[in-house]
C-alpha cells in the first residue's frame, strides 16, 4: 500500500460469497467517484477482480456452527487483530463491515473508539430477532446501510444512523423474467409442468427439510400428468446430501451409481411409478426458479428469490427440536410472518408451513394447484413486481457509495 500517500483508502471486509458480491459492486462505485482510490482488506474473487488487495481470502472468515467456530478462533482471532492494526496504521477514510457480524461488529466497535469511521453494510435480522441489537451495532458502526426498506425505522427507534440503500438481488432479476428462455437452458419443454425443490443451502437444512421435500414431490408426480421435478443444489456437499435422501426414498439414478454427475455437474434420479426423473441441477438456482411453474423452499433468501422471480412458491421450516423450544421459549423471534415476501408485503401473500405443518402431505396440497394452473394469480404478480421495484431503491451499489464516500 505504500507508495501512494495522496490516494483515499477504504478497508472493506467481507466473508462469504455474497459479501463478496456487495463488496465488488461497492469499490466499482467508489472508484467511479475516486479513480485513485485503493481498496484492501479481506474479500473475495469479485473483488480481487475489481482491484482490491487482499490481507487475507474471504473463505477464512466462512466459518459455521458452533464446533466449526472453537475449532478456528485462535486464528480469526489473530486475523482481526492483525486487520485491526493495520487499519489503524493505514487511518482510512472509512472502514466497511459487509455483513459478517460476529467478527465485523467487534472490529468496527474498537476501529471506532479509535477515530475510525465505521460503516456496516448489510444490517442483521433484528426485525425478526432480539430487536435490542440495534444500539449495540450503532455503538460499532456510525452507520449501517440495509438491505430491507423495513429496517432503518428499527435503528430509529434506537438512535442509530441507518439508511436503505436497495437489496443487490433485485438487480439480479428482469422484472418480468424469460420463462422459456430458462426452459431451454435446462432442456426442459414449454409444455410441461415444472416443480422446483430447493431445501437449503446447509446440510443441516437439506437433512431436516430434504426427505419431507422429496415424499412431497413423489405425491405430486404420481397426481399430475408430465410433471418435471428439479432441484439445484449450492455446492458439491448439497448435492451430495440430497443424494442421500433421495437414495433413502428410494430413488435411484438413471445411469445407476447415486450422485454420477454430466459434465457440467447434474444428474437424473428416477422417481418411482413416473416416466420423468428428478433433474438436480448444479448450482443455476435462479435458473430453475425461473423456469418452474411452483416452487417449493426452505424459509431464508430463496423466498426472496422466488418472488423476484416471480413464481408460485411454497415456503417452509423445520427448526431441531431443541433449537425450536429455546427460540419459542426464551420469545427470541419476534415476528409471526417468517419468510420474507410476506415481510415485505405486511400479509400473507405466499404460504408458510413450519415445523410441525411442514409435513408431505400438507406440502403436496399446497403446491397441488399452482402446479395444474401454471401461472402466478395476477395479483400477486402485481404485489410481487411493486415489492421488487420496491427493493430496488436507487439503485444498491451507487447509493451505498455515496454514503460510505467522504
Amino acid at each position: 500500500m505504500a507508495g501512494h500517500p495522496q490516494s483515499r483508502l477504504f478497508i472493506l471486509v467481507a466473508g462469504e460469497a455474497s459479501g463478496d458480491l456487495l463488496g465488488a459492486g461497492l469499490i466499482e462505485a467508489l472508484r467511479e467517484r475516486y479513480p485513485d482510490a485503493r481498496f484492501a482488506g479481506i474479500g473475495g474473487p469479485r473483488m480481487l477482480a475489481a482491484g482490491f488487495e487482499a490481507w487475507f481470502p474471504a473463505e477464512r472468515l466462512a466459518v459455521m456452527g458452533l464446533a466449526e467456530v472453537l475449532r478456528h478462533l485462535p486464528g480469526l482471532l489473530r486475523i482481526r487483530r492483525t486487520v485491526r492494526l493495520r487499519t489503524l496504521a493505514l487511518r482510512p477514510q472509512a472502514f466497511i463491515g459487509i455483513d459478517a457480524p460476529d467478527f465485523n461488529l467487534a472490529l468496527e466497535r474498537k476501529l471506532k473508539q479509535a477515530g475510525i469511521r465505521t460503516i456496516h453494510y448489510v444490517s442483521p435480522s433484528i426485525w425478526a430477532w432480539r430487536e435490542k441489537r440495534a444500539q449495540r451495532i450503532g455503538e460499532s458502526a456510525d452507520r449501517v446501510l440495509c438491505l430491507f426498506p423495513m429496517e432503518p425505522a428499527v435503528y430509529a427507534r434506537h438512535g442509530v444512523d441507518a439508511c436503505f440503500v436497495g437489496h443487490p438481488l433485485a438487480d439480479a432479476f428482469a422484472l418480468h423474467p424469460d420463462q422459456r428462455a430458462a426452459r431451454e437452458s435446462l432442456g426442459i419443454s414449454d409444455d410441461v409442468p415444472v416443480l422446483a425443490l430447493l431445501p437449503g443451502s446447509r446440510l443441516g437444512e437439506i437433512r431436516r427439510l430434504g426427505a419431507d421435500f422429496i415424499a412431497a414431490a413423489i405425491l405430486l408426480a404420481q397426481e399430475i400428468p408430465n410433471l418435471h421435478v428439479i432441484a439445484p443444489m449450492a455446492n458439491a456437499a448439497c448435492r451430495s446430501a440430497f443424494a442421500s435422501e433421495l437414495a433413502k426414498a428410494g430413488i435411484g439414478n438413471r445411469e445407476s451409481g447415486i450422485g454420477k454427475a454430466d459434465s457440467r455437474g447434474h444428474s437424473l434420479f428416477s422417481i418411482p411409478d413416473s416416466p420423468f426423473p428428478i433433474l438436480v441441477l448444479n448450482g443455476q438456482s435462479h435458473t430453475a426458479m425461473i423456469a418452474a411453474d411452483a416452487i417449493l423452499l426452505a424459509s431464508g433468501t430463496a423466498a426472496l428469490e422466488a418472488m423476484l422471480a416471480k413464481r408460485p412458491m411454497v415456503v417452509a421450516y423445520r427448526l431441531a427440536a431443541l433449537t425450536y423450544r429455546i427460540v419459542k421459549g426464551f420469545g427470541l423471534l419476534k415476528v409471526e410472518r417468517y419468510s420474507l415476501p410476506n415481510h415485505l408485503a405486511g400479509r400473507e401473500i405466499v404460504p408458510e408451513l413450519m415445523q410441525d405443518r411442514c409435513t408431505p402431505q400438507a406440502l403436496a396440497e399446497a403446491l397441488r394447484e399452482p402446479l395444474r394452473q401454471r401461472h402466478l394469480d395476477a395479483t400477486l404478480l402485481e404485489e410481487y413486481v411493486r415489492l421488487h421495484e420496491l427493493l430496488r431503491g436507487e439503485g444498491n451499489s451507487g447509493a451505498a457509495a455515496a454514503i460510505v464516500a467522504p
